[in-house]
C-alpha cells in the first residue's frame, strides 16, 4: 500500500472538514472503482488508496492520530482494504449511499435517532449571572391510545411493502447511473400497513406535550445555548432520543447592560456633586454601594468597581461594574434659582479660563480656525 499523504490522495488541504473530505472521496471512488474499470491494476490501487485515506480521515480519533503521528499513527497504513471481488462495496453500493444522502434515504427498518429540539427561554440578568431552574413543556410521543401503538386500526401487524419489496429504498436506473432513494410508500421503513389507525395515521405514536426541569448554569450570557442530552424528540424503533438545546435570551435590564463578563450602567450626577465632590449611592447586582465622586468630575467620567460584575460560564476571573456618570441638568427652576443661578455664572466669568477651560479651548480653537480663511 502506498505511503502517500492521505490529504493528497483525496487532493484536499489538512483543514478539510468531513463535508470535503467525504465529497473528495467520492469523485475519487466514481473515478476509480474497479467495477467502473475492469481489468485496471492502476485504477484498483487508487481505489484503494482513497478508501484507506478516507477511512482515515473520516474517523476523527484516527485522523487526529495521524495528524501527530503521520502513517505510524494509524497502523503503518496497512488497513487491509479489499477491492472488487475481495470484500469491497460494489460501484452501485457506492452510489447508492450518494444518492441515499441526497434523497433521504435511510436503513430498512432500523432503529433511527430522534431528532434535536430547540427552545429559546427568556431569563433575566439576574437569573443569568446567578442560574436558575426552569420548568417548560416540550413536545414528545406516546404510544397511541387507538391502537395501543400498532399503527393499524383493526389490530394486523405490518406486512412487506408491496412497492420495495421490504427494502426500504427503490433504485431507479438511468443508462449508466443508478440512483437509489427512499421508498415512498414505506418511508424507509420495508413495511407498510394495509389498514393505518385513522388517529396516529399508521405511526403507532401521537404528539403529545412533557415538562422538563431545567437547569440554567450561573454566568450564561445572551445568546448561549445550553444542551440537555437525551431530552429531544424520542427516536424510533428503539432508535436513541435527540437532544435538546435551550438558547438563552436575557432580557433588556431598566439598569445595567453586560459586555462580556464587565456591567455597565449610568449614574446621573447634579453639577453641584460633580463640582465639588461627595458621595453617590449606586446599584450593584449584590446590593447598594457608595460612589466617591471627586471634586470637578466632568460628564462620562467611568468609576470602576472591581468584583462587581459577572463570573461567567466558562471561568475565569469576575468581571468589573463600571459606572458612567452623567452631569444632569436642573428642571423646573423657580424665578429666585434661576437669578441664583446668574449670580453664579457672572462670578464663574470673572474668572475667566481657569474656571472652564475645555469651553475656553473649544471656542479658541474655533476662533483660529476661522481666521486661517
Amino acid at each position: 500500500m502506498s505511503k502517500r499523504d492521505y490529504y493528497e490522495v483525496l487532493g484536499i488541504e489538512k483543514g478539510a472538514d468531513e463535508k470535503e473530505i467525504r465529497r473528495a472521496y467520492r469523485r475519487m471512488a466514481m473515478r476509480y472503482h474497479p467495477d467502473r474499470n475492469p481489468g485496471d491494476e492502476e485504477a484498483e490501487e487508487k481505489f484503494k488508496e482513497a478508501k484507506e485515506a478516507y477511512e482515515v480521515l473520516s474517523d476523527a480519533q484516527k485522523r487526529a492520530a495521524y495528524d501527530q503521528f503521520g502513517h505510524a499513527g494509524v497502523g503503518g497504513g496497512q488497513g487491509g482494504f479489499g477491492g472488487a471481488g475481495a470484500g469491497g462495496a460494489g460501484f452501485s453500493d457506492i452510489f447508492g449511499d450518494m444518492f441515499g444522502d441526497i434523497f433521504g434515504g435511510a436503513r430498512r427498518g432500523g432503529p433511527s435517532r430522534g431528532a434535536d429540539l430547540r427552545y429559546a427561554m427568556e431569563i433575566t440578568l439576574e437569573q443569568a449571572v446567578r442560574g436558575t431552574t426552569e420548568t417548560i413543556r416540550v413536545p414528545s410521543w406516546d404510544d397511541c391510545d387507538a391502537c395501543q401503538g400498532s399503527g393499524s386500526k383493526d389490530g394486523s401487524q405490518p406486512v412487506t411493502c408491496s412497492t420495495c419489496g421490504g427494502m426500504g429504498q427503490v433504485r431507479m436506473q438511468q443508462g449508466f447511473f443508478s440512483v437509489q432513494q427512499t421508498c415512498p410508500t414505506c418511508h424507509g421503513s420495508g413495511q407498510e400497513i394495509k389498514s393505518p389507525c385513522n388517529n396516529c395515521h399508521g405511526e403507532g405514536r401521537t404528539q403529545t406535550t412533557r415538562e422538563e426541569n431545567i437547569r440554567i448554569p450561573a454566568g450564561v450570557d445572551d445568546g448561549d445555548r445550553v444542551r440537555v442530552t437525551g431530552r429531544g424528540e424520542p427516536g424510533a424503533k428503539g432508535g436513541p432520543p435527540g437532544d435538546l438545546y435551550i438558547e438563552i435570551r436575557v432580557k433588556k435590564h431598566p439598569i445595567f447592560e453586560r459586555d462580556g463578563n464587565d456591567l455597565y450602567c449610568e449614574v446621573p450626577l447634579d453639577f453641584v456633586d460633580a463640582a465639588l465632590g461627595g458621595e453617590v449611592e449606586v446599584p450593584t447586582l449584590d446590593g447598594r454601594v457608595n460612589l466617591k465622586i471627586p471634586a470637578e468630575t466632568q460628564t462620562g467620567r467611568l468609576f470602576r468597581l472591581r468584583g462587581k460584575g459577572v463570573k461567567g460560564v466558562r471561568g475565569g476571573g469576575v468581571g468589573d461594574l463600571l459606572c458612567r456618570v452623567t452631569l444632569e441638568t436642573p428642571v423646573s427652576l423657580t424665578k429666585e434659582q434661576k437669578e441664583l443661578l446668574r449670580q453664579f455664572q457672572a462670578s464663574v466669568q470673572k474668572g475667566g479660563k481657569r474656571h472652564n477651560p475645555k469651553k475656553s479651548g473649544f471656542f479658541d480653537a474655533v476662533k483660529r480656525f476661522f481666521e486661517t480663511d
